[in-house]
């Protein structure tokens, strides 16, 4: 039988994981691309503070240390991921692929391009323009300084508007990739 700590601990776990489970398997799937691993990665960091919930519950910002976790686990499945296609490609060379003159939606081109860009840029970009983070909250989230979260979203909008040509700034990317990932799960301010 719990102890009215343990009871108290768990039924504000829970009410964290109501308020930002949707959130944080939204910014999995823009960060993987992966739709399918989305709920997978935001449970597997959920039950990870869960085993750490002492120590999060007393942090300034649970919510961006909870993102932080899930950009962790997304960055070594990408890099899981990476591995797994040199390995393949090694014993499965692959034919030039074409294709004339797709007719894709704006919003695929926008996730196209987000996963050409490195991780670091694309979390910088996604948790400000989809997340509509402010620069500390997303350096909060990523473990790294405001000046880094600057420069690393100046460089991966420029990028994404070279990639995607003129027409695409920050409203074009914000709004594709909320059309994605549905709402944006609110500010944790």
């Amino acid at each position: 039988m719990g102890t009215v700590v343990d009871d108290a601990a768990s039924a504000e776990f829970r009410a964290f994981f109501e308020r930002h489970h949707a959130e944080l398997a939204r910014l999995a799937h823009l960060l993987t691309g992966e739709a399918d691993a989305a709920d997978d990665l935001a449970a597997d960091a959920l039950l990870a503070l869960w085993h750490r919930w002492d120590r999060v519950r007393a942090a300034d910002h649970p919510a961006a240390y909870a993102r932080g976790v899930v950009a962790n686990l997304a960055r070594t499945r990408i890099r899981g991921a990476v591995r797994e296609r040199r390995r393949i490609a090694l014993f499965w060379p692959r034919g030039e692929e074409r294709t004339d003159g797709p007719d894709v939606a704006g919003v695929v081109d926008v996730q196209e391009a987000l996963r050409g860009l490195p991780f670091r840029k694309r979390a910088c970009v996604v948790l400000r323009h989809a997340f509509d983070l402010s620069e500390k909250d997303t350096a909060l989230a990523l473990g790294i300084s405001v000046g880094t979260v600057k420069s690393q979203t100046s460089k991966g909008m420029a990028e994404l508007q070279r990639l995607l040509g003129p027409g695409h700034g920050p409203r074009r990317v914000h709004a594709a990739m909320a059309a994605r990932g549905g709402e944006s799960g609110g500010r944790d301010r």
